[in-house]
């Protein structure tokens, strides 16, 4: 493999064109029982500020961990080559594996939003404690308690935003899945992250609906600025993208 680049000094100032988020010619593999089982296979991907990059690729071709990878939610394989040339996610060009444990907790918490096409929320609790439950565990209780109004406000206005401000009592029993899934992208935006990362977003949703929660992401996105990478089986999601990244069998296709 040819070698790239180092990356910068963890204390190196980020270059005004560096991307935002880096994953450079990352590796996966599982273990099933005794089997290996390769996932990446030295995939690369980057994404500049206010950015919408979309990963398009059939299932299993590596899409979900790579974003994985991206959000610190898993790490990449080491491999024996020098770690500071490739194989690692960087955040503004710094490695997140050299992050610490408190570092990488408040990377996830903070600095970047998932949303899964699962949408993963609390059945026992209403859509406005839904949304704020991400804010909570970012401030901590006495923190949150000094925002409160300021953070129930901002996810009243989120909701808002994804026409749900009449569902704000309700529980996530009660809505359809459309609903569920703008609830589930308000608590990825309520920390304002400078990165989202949605696991296909539409992809338990009908195309109208879906396509309705696009437009209301991307018109939000085109005013925050915000860099977003889309993971995606479907052509049409992938075409509100500013670039599409298709991968292939674990790695970019070229």
């Amino acid at each position: 493999m040819t070698q790239t680049a180092a990356q910068p000094e963890a204390n190196a100032p980020a270059r005004d064109d560096a991307p935002i988020i880096e994953a450079k010619e990352v590796f996966k593999t599982y273990r099933l029982g005794r089997v290996d089982v390769p996932v990446l296979r030295g995939a690369s991907l980057s994404a500049r500020e206010g950015e919408c990059v979309a990963v398009l690729g059939a299932s299993g071709s590596g899409k979900s961990t790579l974003l994985h990878l991206l959000g610190g939610l898993d790490r990449a394989d080491r491999q024996p080559i020098d770690v500071d040339a490739a194989n690692h996610v960087a955040h503004r060009g710094r490695s997140i594996d050299g992050f610490s444990a408190h570092e990488l907790d408040q990377y996830r918490r903070s600095t970047v939003g998932f949303v899964f096409q699962f949408y993963h929320l609390l059945p026992e609790l209403t859509v406005l404690q839904n949304v704020l439950i991400a804010a909570m565990v970012l401030h901590g209780r006495v923190g949150y308690m000094g925002r409160s109004a300021a953070l129930r406000e901002r996810a009243t206005q989120l909701l808002d935003r994804f026409g749900l401000a009449h569902r704000l009592k309700h529980r996530p029993v009660e809505l359809s899945g459309g609903e569920r899934q703008r609830v589930a992208i308000a608590r990825a935006l309520i920390n304002q992250p400078e990165l989202l990362l949605a696991d296909e977003p539409t992809g338990n949703l009908d195309q109208k609906t879906g396509g309705s929660i696009l437009d209301a992401m991307m018109a939000l996105r085109s005013e925050t600025k915000q860099t977003m990478v889309i993971v995606t089986h479907d052509q049409s999601t992938a075409a509100r993208a500013d670039r599409v990244v298709r991968l292939v069998d674990g790695k970019v296709a070229r």
